[in-house]
């Protein structure tokens, strides 16, 4: 009985040993990335949850405005992205930006309110699916989804299983959340989603690495806009709801172009009070003109501030103010560049 513990848990070793090799091998995926001043026009994504349900004013929009908000992409002259077309054209600049609609949770007021409007317009978007509340009380069922995704324009995304605070689990516990959905798909779709979706956008580098060994692409919920310099398995997208989804705020995000960089450090998005607040160095394309125009804000201190910001040639140190609060820091900064307006954005998770 000894001999059989000893065994397992040397083999338990030998287990995290060549997951960790692993990842050290096939480390970080911006290496795959492009790394050149690509001009890229990008793709702008926006994140909706739920519709017509305005008690929940946070993650909720009204009916009438979302109409009004994928007319205003219409009327811009702006195309809605198709995501099947995502990862094989991830590498290659955009000559014009395109709109990419997703939504997150799989809710059943998505299906009753949202979903005939999208179908009737043939609007393509990705919906994340956390499998664990599919079925319950207001969620939509496999029924259903399987509905949507024969859709050639709807594409299906995984969202974890539980949709719980992954980044809090330990890591086997996270990959066993993981691999939960990942079966429960299989066997209701026949597949597995490509495209994952960070549960309230949290992450840290080893769940990107494991995902990124995983799936071909994965969101965020920080805001910024996609090009091919973005790494692929924390893509940004601009969260819409009540307080954020007013037209007139609509129409300035939705012009936003990329804002271009070659690295963001620190690369770990999950930070301890000892490193807290982080700092921020961004290296830009010495091509990026009136880099010097940026302008940045944080919510450190738990209100929206700007802070220190120190250029040497074309890289950029931002010092903040205050500590972030828990749960989550932002820093959002935008450059005017020649009358068009740049913008990235970033999140930590603090633990």
């Amino acid at each position: 009985m000894i001999i059989k513990k000893i065994l397992s848990l040397v083999a338990s070793i030998i287990s995290f040993i060549i997951l960790q090799l692993f990842f050290l091998v096939n480390s970080n995926s911006e290496s795959s990335n492009s790394k050149y001043f690509s001009n890229d026009n990008g793709i702008l994504s926006v994140m909706y949850h739920r519709f017509n349900e305005n008690k929940y004013p946070s993650t909720n929009v009204r009916m009438e405005m979302f109409e009004k908000q994928l007319q205003m992409i219409k009327e811009l002259n702006y195309d809605f992205y198709d995501p099947s077309k995502l990862i094989s054209e991830f590498d290659r600049p955009k000559k014009r930006k395109k709109i990419l609609i997703t939504i997150d949770d799989g809710f059943k007021s998505f299906y009753d309110e949202a979903w005939p409007y999208l179908r009737k317009n043939k609007i393509p978007f990705i919906l994340f699916i956390s499998t664990e509340p599919v079925g319950k009380r207001g969620y939509m069922d496999w029924k259903e989804i399987k509905e949507i995704e024969k859709f050639d324009f709807a594409i299906i995304g995984h969202h974890s299983h539980t949709h719980e605070y992954l980044i809090e689990m330990s890591e086997s516990e996270f990959i066993k959340d993981i691999e939960t959905a990942t079966k429960i798909f299989e066997e209701n779709l026949g597949y597995v989603p490509e495209i994952f979706s960070y549960p309230f956008g949290e992450y840290s580098e080893y769940m990107k690495k494991y995902i990124s060994k995983n799936f071909k692409i994965a969101f965020g919920q920080h805001s910024g806009v996609i090009d091919v310099n973005k790494n692929k398995f924390e893509l940004p997208r601009f969260p819409i709801n009540e307080k954020y989804g007013d037209l007139k705020r609509f129409k300035s995000l939705i012009n936003y172009l990329p804002l271009e960089y070659k690295k963001l450090e620190p690369i770990e998005k999950k930070i301890k009070e000892k490193n807290n607040p982080p700092q921020i160095i961004v290296t830009f394309f010495p091509e990026q003109k009136n880099i010097k125009n940026i302008n940045c804000y944080a919510n450190d201190g738990g209100e929206w501030s700007k802070p220190n910001l120190r250029f040497e040639n074309e890289i950029l140190t931002i010092d903040f103010n205050k500590k972030f609060l828990p749960r989550r820091g932002r820093i959002n900064c935008s450059l005017n560049d020649n009358g068009k307006w740049r913008w990235f954005g970033t999140q930590f998770t603090l633990q």
